[in-house]
Formats: structure tokens, C-alpha cells, sequence
């Protein structure tokens, strides 16, 4: 029997998914909020180009919540909003040159102007004032270095190994073992669990191809990444993915930590996607987990304690012709 930290989390209750960031906060208000004064100004100043966007906008949303009025709208809901916009009409798919998180870049705007203004005012104390302004001055400069630094999301090379099963997020692993997971077969799962400190790219990757069969989400506490309850008292959503050719289920767990406060994960049910495809992120600090049907055709290529970076490095290979 396997101990309460690894069983599947029946103290939390399924919630629906009303955004791709489930839960509430500061910055999804702040996103929100800056959504509505963006619209407004469009609807105000640009009816042409609110018309050629309802024009290009494809699919339906029935009783549609969602106020759509280009792209940038799907930013909150796409996996809960039937509506999309072809490739042809999306002006706001920039290449990501900077390699920064795209669901980060409402932080990066907010605490990048705050600590701007931060550290023009305690540059200028230290310049006319005192010197001692240059201790708050280091430590601004310090802290927005780390939010830009925790925002990266840098383009990853996917391994050639047509058997292999990549991590689906950077970090350390903490736990190889199997548990209890009734979906799966025999009721047991294989489970490779990740921790991710503040210092590690929190950009979550797809493990193996296939299609999106299912996602939960369980509203909960915010223990420490590495507490032996976390897995089945904080907050966390479930992706199931039907990996490609065998159908097997692979599922990944999004667990948000003590200060992780907002999961992120932009796919719809039935879509399918790639190894090695960005498909959410956890802000600040949390843990993600792999599981796996159990079974004797799985060689496991890491161990606690190991480094492993998303996409990057093959957590197991599947024996023979796993996909």
C-alpha cells in the first residue's frame, strides 16, 4: 500500500477550469484588467480592425463568457473558449526572440516597471544624498534580474530517440517509485517526480506525442514543492495525454509550492501535440510529476537527485518499439 504522500489526492475536489490560469491572484487581475481598457480603446479607436478580427475569428462558444476580440484575448481562455484565429489573420505571434515565457510577460511588464522606478529613485538618493541608497539600489537591481532570469524560456533541442519519454519540466527528481492511480492500469502508475526551484526554468514540456484527453483541476493548499503532503494537498491540474500509436496514458502534474501560486496550461482536450512542446508553466517554485503505466517494457534513466532539463533529457525509454 503505498503511503498517503503517494496516493492519488481524494482530499481535493475537481474544479472546473475557467482559465488557462486557474485560481485567482494580483497578476490575473492585472492581466484581466488590462485586457478590458485594450478592448475598449480598439472598440473606440479601431472599429476597422475589430471588424476584420470578428470576420477572421473561427469556431464557436456558446453562450460565450469570453469577451474575444483577437488573439490576444485567447491568452486567458484557450483552453476553455471554442473560439480561434488562423495563422493568416494573427498579427501578435511574434517569434519569440528574447526567449521570455509568454504567460510571464504581465509580470515582467508590472515588476519591470516597478523596480524601474525603484531603482531611479534610490539611484538618485545615492547620487545626491547618501551613499547607503546604494544598498536598496543593488538589492532592486538583484530582484529584477531574478524575475527577468525566472521568465526565460529558451529553445530546447528534442533528443532522436523514438522510445524515449522527455522531462516535462528543468530540475531535480525526488522521487521514482510507483503509486497508486487508479485510472491507470492495475490501478498503479509509475511516477518520476521533478522539484523546481525558483532558480530553474518553469516552463512545462510534453513527454511523448499523442492527443490531450483530459484535464482536471484541483483547487488546494500551497505547502512547500518538497513537503510529503504536497502531492495530495496543493493545488494542482492533471494533463492525460493518449500517447501516439500505442494509446497508452501518460499523464503530468502541474503541483504549484509555497510560492508558486498560479498554474499555467493553455491545451484543449482532443488536441494533438509533440514531444517536446511547451504547453504551460508554473510560476515561482512547484513540482511536476510524470506517471506512466507500470510494466516490465520501461528502462528509468534517472534516479533521485539527478539534474534534468525539459525536453532535453530522456527520463525512460520504452523497450522494443515503444511508440
Amino acid at each position: 500500500m503505498a503511503s498517503p504522500e503517494l496516493q492519488t489526492p481524494t482530499s481535493l475536489t475537481p474544479a472546473r477550469i475557467t482559465s488557462i490560469q486557474p485560481g485567482g491572484g494580483f497578476c490575473l487581475g492585472l492581466e484581466q484588467g488590462w485586457g478590458r481598457l485594450r478592448r475598449a480603446w480598439l472598440r473606440r479607436f479601431r472599429p476597422g480592425y475589430v471588424r476584420r478580427m470578428a470576420e477572421a475569428r473561427q469556431g464557436t462558444c456558446e453562450d460565450c463568457p469570453h469577451d474575444i476580440l483577437d488573439r490576444r484575448d485567447l491568452k486567458l481562455y484557450r483552453n476553455v473558449c471554442g473560439y480561434h484565429f488562423g495563422s493568416a489573420a494573427d498579427p501578435f505571434r511574434p517569434p519569440n526572440r528574447l526567449r521570455l515565457a509568454q504567460p510571464g510577460r504581465a509580470e515582467l511588464l508590472f515588476f519591470g516597471l516597478l523596480f524601474l522606478a525603484a531603482a531611479v529613485l534610490f539611484g538618485a538618493a545615492s547620487a545626491f544624498w547618501h551613499a547607503v541608497f546604494l544598498v536598496p539600489f543593488a538589492t532592486v537591481v538583484v530582484l529584477g534580474l531574478f524575475v527577468l532570469s525566472f521568465f526565460r524560456d529558451p529553445e530546447r533541442c528534442v533528443p532522436a530517440d523514438p522510445d524515449g519519454l522527455v522531462s516535462p519540466a528543468d530540475g531535480t527528481v525526488t522521487h521514482v517509485d510507483k503509486v497508486d492511480e487508479p485510472d491507470f492500469p492495475g490501478g498503479r502508475a509509475l511516477r518520476i517526480s521533478i522539484f523546481l526551484s525558483i532558480f530553474n526554468v518553469h516552463v512545462n514540456r510534453i513527454p511523448r506525442a499523442g492527443r490531450i484527453v483530459g484535464i482536471r483541476y484541483f483547487p488546494g493548499a500551497f505547502l512547500d514543492a518538497r513537503h510529503k503532503e504536497c502531492a495530495v494537498r496543493n493545488e494542482q491540474l492533471w494533463l492525460d495525454l493518449e500517447e501516439e500509436g500505442t494509446q497508452r496514458l501518460l499523464r503530468v502534474k502541474q503541483i504549484s509550492g509555497a510560492i508558486a501560486r498560479r498554474i499555467v496550461c493553455w491545451l484543449r482536450p482532443g488536441e494533438r501535440v509533440e514531444r517536446g512542446e511547451r504547453f504551460g508553466m508554473i510560476k515561482f517554485g512547484s513540482r511536476t510529476e510524470l506517471l506512466v503505466p507500470t510494466g516490465h517494457d520501461l528502462d528509468v534513466l534517472v534516479g533521485i537527485g539527478d539534474k534534468v532539463k525539459g525536453a532535453r533529457t530522456v527520463l525512460a525509454r520504452w523497450k522494443g518499439t515503444g511508440g
